[in-house]
């Protein structure tokens, strides 16, 4: 990669912001493929583990679709303003592939595709990322969306079933995967601050 981009990648937001970009695009892509080459599918997931990835390129319906499209612009915009790092980028990127194993706890989902569940860990990371290292309105900001998924995901019940049916969704909905997002996110997050700290300390005084 040229010099020039990697020194923009490294301007606040800019890596984390291509990151939501690439997510959209793979999913406009994936929209065009069969679902059966892409989607997560417990029985095939050591023998495929692409689908760890690809499962977010997935999407059911046209709605399904849009609302995940919106998602993405939506966490974009958040790591612009947060001013992300890159390493916060990093994390996002790191938590994508553990996003879909975790679906294996519920072996009845026999298929899984769409975005919402790195959408997930990419707000877990950024909420985690505020509130670990910044002060003041930031850090109230991060702990404010780190609460408001937690009230998410136990209001969605991921324990109660491999599915819900939201009223005015046209396609059924994998609780489990925005539980799991936000785990990923969570710890991949933990990892990078931790190395963060180490590098700090490391540093020469």
């Amino acid at each position: 990669m040229p010099a020039w981009a990697l020194s923009a990648l490294r301007a606040p937001g800019a890596a984390w912001t291509a990151l939501a970009a690439t997510a959209a695009a793979g999913a406009l892509l994936g929209w065009w493929l069969p679902s059966a080459w892409l989607d997560w599918q417990p029985a095939l997931a050591l023998r495929e583990p692409w689908r760890t990835v690809t499962a977010a390129f997935v999407h059911w319906s046209a709605a399904h679709l849009g609302a995940n499209l919106a998602g993405a612009l939506v966490v974009a915009l958040l790591g612009r303003a947060a001013r992300l790092p890159a390493a916060a980028a990093l994390a996002w990127l790191a938590a994508w592939p553990l996003v879909h194993p975790g679906l294996l706890l519920q072996p009845a989902l026999a298929h899984y595709g769409g975005l919402s569940g790195v959408l997930h860990a990419g707000v877990a990371v950024a909420a985690l990322w505020l509130a670990a290292t910044q002060r003041g309105r930031p850090r109230l900001i991060g702990g404010a969306l780190l609460g408001g998924l937690a009230l998410k995901v136990l209001l969605e019940r991921p324990w109660a079933g491999p599915l819900a049916h939201p009223p005015g969704w046209d396609i059924a909905v994998a609780p489990l995967a925005h539980a799991c997002g936000v785990a990923a996110g969570a710890l991949c997050t933990a990892g990078a601050l931790a190395l963060r700290r180490q590098s700090a300390l490391q540093a020469p005084r």
